[in-house]
C-alpha cells in the first residue's frame, strides 16, 4: 500500500511516498480503507517532533481518519466489511490503517466521510471545553477566537447547540462569513487596536466564556472583557506564543483561566468520558443539530503541502488529506 513516511523529524521535506505492507488487524482490531485523513496543527507539530509527545520512527503522520471497513480481527463484534466509519489510528497518511474496535465508530447517514475525518479531536475538544470545563449555560455569551479554524469552528457549532449566543473572532471577512454560516450570531476582526470597543458594541455587558485556541495578542483584552464569574478556556497556542496574564485580573473579575487538553482528557485521565462525548456528538449530527464543515482538501500526492498548510493557520475548518475520496 502507499503511505507517506519519514525517517527523521527534521523537516516536512523529509516525508516521502513509500510502499509498505498492508497491515493485518490483530485481535480486537479492524482494518479500513482510508478515504480521508484529518490534518490539524497538532499533526503538523508531531510530524516535526515539536509536540509534547514525539512519535517513534519511521513516522507516518495522521491520527484521525474516515473510511470503509475491510477486515475484522479476532473477537471484533458490531462491525462488518463495508461499514462507513471514523477511527483513531496511528499512521493515517496511508491507503490502509488498523484501529482498535473501541476507537472506531459508525458514522450517521447524514455525515460524509470527509466530514467524519476531521470530527473527533475538534468536536470532543469543543464539547469537553465548553460543557465540562466552562459549564457553558444556555443564554450565555460565548466568544470564540480563531473561530474559522478546525477547533474554533467546532466550538461555534457546539456552543450554538448548547444554547449560547456565539460571537466569532477571525482574521478575514471570508473567515468571519464562514463562522457566521456555521452558527455564530456575530463576528469580529482580530486587530488589537480598538478591539475591546468593537467587542463591547456586540456584547455591552461582556462575555461569559472565551474559547481560545490561539492565545495571542487578544488573550488579555478578551480576559478583560469577561463578565463577573467568566471563564477563559486555553485550548492551544496557534499564535506560536505563550502570553502572560496579570494575576490580579482573575481576582478582580472573579474569573477563571481554565486549561483544556484533549490528549490528556481522552487518552490519559478520562478516556471513557471522551468516548461518551463522541457518541453524544454523533447523535447531534444525526439529529441535524450540528453539521461539520469541510476545510481545504489536499490530494494524496500533496501530503507535505497539507502539513505545511496546517502549520500556517490560514485554513477554515479542518484540513483533509484525500487518500481515496472515491469511497465517499
Amino acid at each position: 500500500m502507499k503511505a507517506i513516511q519519514a525517517a527523521s523529524l527534521e523537516s516536512i521535506d523529509a516525508y516521502r511516498q513509500v510502499d509498505l505492507p498492508t497491515p493485518e488487524p490483530g485481535p480486537g482490531e479492524l482494518r479500513l480503507a482510508v478515504a480521508y485523513c484529518g490534518v490539524g496543527y497538532v499533526d503538523a507539530l508531531v510530524s516535526l517532533g515539536r509536540y509534547q509527545v514525539k512519535p517513534p520512527l519511521p513516522h507516518v503522520p495522521g491520527g484521525e481518519v474516515a473510511g470503509v471497513v475491510e477486515a475484522l480481527g479476532e473477537g471484533v463484534e458490531g462491525f462488518a466489511p463495508g461499514d462507513r466509519i471514523m477511527a483513531r489510528v496511528q499512521g493515517g497518511f496511508a491507503e490502509r490503517a488498523t484501529a482498535k474496535a473501541g476507537d472506531a465508530r459508525r458514522i450517521p447517514g447524514a455525515m460524509s466521510l470527509a466530514q467524519a475525518a476531521g470530527f473527533r479531536v475538534n468536536y470532543i475538544t469543543a464539547l469537553h471545553g465548553l460543557r465540562d470545563r466552562a459549564r457553558l449555560a444556555a443564554g450565555e455569551t460565548l466568544l470564540v477566537i480563531g473561530a474559522a479554524g478546525g477547533t474554533g469552528m467546532a466550538a461555534v457549532q457546539v456552543g450554538r447547540a448548547l444554547g449560547a449566543r456565539v460571537i466569532a473572532v477571525a482574521s478575514t471577512p471570508e473567515k468571519r462569513a464562514a463562522a457566521e454560516a456555521a452558527g455564530a450570531e456575530a463576528s469580529l476582526d482580530r486587530e488589537p487596536e480598538g478591539w475591546r470597543d468593537r467587542l463591547r458594541a456586540l456584547a455591552p455587558e461582556g462575555v461569559d466564556v472565551v474559547f481560545d485556541p490561539v492565545t495571542g495578542p487578544l488573550m488579555q483584552p478578551a480576559f478583560r472583557s469577561l463578565r463577573w464569574g467568566g471563564r477563559h478556556l486555553v485550548i492551544g497556542f496557534a499564535s506560536g506564543e505563550i502570553p502572560s496574564l496579570p494575576v490580579n485580573l482573575p481576582l478582580l473579575k472573579g474569573a477563571a483561566l481554565v486549561g483544556v487538553d484533549y490528549r490528556q482528557f481522552s487518552a490519559v485521565f478520562e478516556p471513557e468520558a471522551a468516548e461518551r462525548a463522541l457518541d453524544e456528538l454523533l447523535e447531534m449530527v444525526a439529529e441535524g443539530r450540528i453539521a461539520p464543515p469541510v476545510g481545504r482538501v489536499f490530494p494524496f500526492e500533496q501530503a507535505t503541502q497539507a502539513l505545511e498548510f496546517a502549520l500556517t493557520g490560514e485554513g477554515s475548518a479542518k484540513t483533509l488529506l484525500a487518500v481515496d475520496p472515491s469511497l465517499d
